[in-house]
């Protein structure tokens, strides 16, 4: 635990330097551009399945009920009183996913922003443009406490026209007030500041509102804030670098720039606070329109992923789909600081002590056997890459705790698998036994049903992409780890299937990969440091807690940071509320 202990004071004293209690003080949300929706106008922007695939739960040390769930759109499961894990279908599958941040020790209520494709079979080329109605949806999932889970609903649903949404990134800090904050009609209280990467090539910016400052209003549209796009006020064309596929935000207060990644390998960044003519437009419907100060041709090909350097916001990386790692020093463009090419990676995870990023990636590249999580030194201290777990097939996500020096992922064969890293700043050379230091959160498996209901070992899954066929012939079976204690943790079942996993598991790319998990976030807050959610194919989205690595983090820092925040604020704050362009009900 020794890393961890490390990591955690580290991020506390970084962020008390580097984060912020209030950014952007013009951009508060106003009650008279959100327009309420009809049922009828806001059907063309919802996802198309009403119901979810039956799925079951196993979780560790407890008997096995055999009960099947199906979900409605936009409804949860009731939290597990003791494993507290989170279980709510979204529509469709999930391939943008973030947490809300929120200020150390409020105790507030934490969100979750999720977006999905509309169908379960939808499919878009990474080379054109796509346009269309899209959902941005904003879930409650209540303060996360330990003793007392709270059931997720979706508190409201932003519906946009610009194509699915491919990231999303909250303002890192000082876009959060208290729900209970004096503002005067027509303003409202703002939860934060969420940008969003659209398929059609634009960064839209929006300014949420807490859900109760709408007024239990549930559909509805509204202005974003800005509107980011690459070009000149001479020559703005939004389609100029293809569909954006990343985005990130600048770590460091005041947070004022915002970078990009895009199809052809250009990355751009954007000064959010400008009053440059050349580069901020006002419109007529009283938003901004935004050009970037700075662009350059980062890859030959798709720009996958994008970092910040959360110690020094002149440096990112970029991954991109020519197989290329590149680290950037913003000062110095006309060349990276490193340039590693190694495999095909998906995303990168940058975490805030070290001088390196883990690494997630494809299998196609891949030599057999070193698929799966990598770190990887900057260049600066010469190390070598460290395997921090293998992995059979892709993996679609991966994500990095500050608070907890660990690293989560999420994989085509449905396995979230969470690994603790070792002090990064020494050699890994010499770490012993990283077997150990990872272990499987749950599993997702593809499993035969008869329309009967159960299971049957004669039956087979069938070999095709068409989803109404899929379900109604298989359902999934989730087995979760008891994550509340590492006891005697190598010699547990969870562990010995994921080995076996490591070596053995099965890809079926001749069907419908039901099981697989695109997203996966680990929350940024300290509230909620232990809480990770995911979600991939099947549009259900499940928040975990990593109760036995976090106990230890929340003892030592919350009490200092909740007197920190009363003195702050006063009162502790009550539950908040939703965003623009459309929202939506729970049903």
């Amino acid at each position: 635990m020794a890393p961890v202990e490390k990591s955690s004071s580290l991020t506390c004293s970084l962020r008390e330097q580097k984060h912020s209690q209030w950014e952007f003080p013009d951009w508060i949300p106003v009650a008279h551009r959100w327009t309420c929706l009809s049922d009828s106008e806001a059907a063309p922007y919802l996802p198309a399945e009403e119901k979810s695939p039956l799925f079951s739960i196993q979780r560790e040390g407890i008997k096995d009920d055999g009960a099947l769930y199906r979900l409605n759109r936009f409804s949860s499961l009731q939290p597990h009183p003791e494993r507290l894990d989170v279980s709510f279908f979204v529509g469709g599958p999930v391939w943008a996913l973030e947490w809300c941040p929120t200020p150390e020790g409020s105790a507030a209520p934490q969100y979750v922003a999720v977006s999905c494709h509309r169908s379960m079979e939808e499919t878009h080329s990474v080379s054109g443009l796509h346009s269309g109605p899209a959902l941005l949806q904003i879930w409650d999932l209540g303060v996360l406490h330990t003793d007392s889970p709270n059931k997720a609903r979706l508190a409201y649903a932003i519906a946009a026209d610009y194509g699915c949404v491919w990231d999303m990134k909250f303002c890192p800090s000082g876009a959060w007030e208290p729900p209970s904050a004096a503002r005067t009609h027509p303003q409202m209280s703002r939860l934060g500041l969420l940008a969003a990467a659209f398929s059609d090539g634009r960064v839209v910016v929006y300014a949420l509102p807490h859900p109760g400052a709408l007024h239990h209003a549930k559909t509805t549209q509204v202005q974003c804030i800005a509107t980011l796009q690459v070009g000149s006020v001479q020559a703005g064309n939004a389609s100029e670098c293809g569909q954006c596929f990343s985005l990130s935000w600048m770590p460091s207060k005041p947070h004022h720039h915002l970078a990009a990644g895009f199809y052809d390998g250009t990355v751009a960044v954007w000064n959010l606070l400008t009053k440059s003519l050349l580069q901020c437009v006002p419109q007529p419907d009283a938003s901004l329109k935004l050009y970037p100060f700075r662009c350059f041709l980062a890859h030959d090909h798709a720009v996958r992923s994008i970092e910040w350097c959360k110690a020094d916001s002149n440096f990112l990386v970029t991954v991109g789909s020519d197989r290329k790692i590149k680290f950037w020093d913003l000062r110095r463009l006309y060349e990276p600081i490193n340039s590693i090419k190694r495999f095909l990676s998906t995303e990168v995870a940058w975490l805030l002590p070290y001088n390196g990023i883990t690494v997630a990636q494809d299998n196609c590249y891949a030599p057999y056997g070193l698929c799966g999580i990598h770190y990887i030194d900057a260049g600066y201290l010469g190390f070598k890459a460290y395997f921090v777990a293998p992995r059979k097939g892709t993996v679609w996500s991966i994500s990095g705790s500050d608070w907890l020096n660990t690293v989560a992922a999420g994989d085509i064969t449905g396995e979230l698998v969470a690994a603790v890293l070792p002090d990064l700043a020494v050699n890994p050379l010499n770490v012993k036994r990283s077997s150990d230091r990872r272990f499987p959160v749950y599993k997702a498996d593809l499993l035969p049903r008869s329309p009967d209901g159960p299971e049957r070992s004669e039956q087979a899954l069938p070999r095709t992409h068409c989803y109404s066929e899929m379900v109604a012939r298989s359902y999934i079976r989730f087995q979760d780890t008891d994550l509340r204690s590492f006891q005697n943790f190598p010699s547990r079942e969870p562990m010995r299937r994921m080995h076996t996993q490591e070596l053995k598991a099965e890809l079926s790319l001749d069907r419908l990969q039901m099981e697989a998990l695109h997203k996966v976030r680990f929350s940024p807050n300290l509230d909620s440091q232990g809480w990770l959610v995911s979600g991939g194919q099947a549009g259900i989205v499940r928040a975990h807690c990593l109760a036995g690595l976090a106990s230890g983090v929340g003892h030592q820092l919350l009490p200092e940071c909740q007197a920190r925040f009363s003195i702050l604020y006063g009162d502790t704050p009550s539950s908040p509320g939703p965003p623009e362009h459309s929202l939506l009900p729970a049903e």
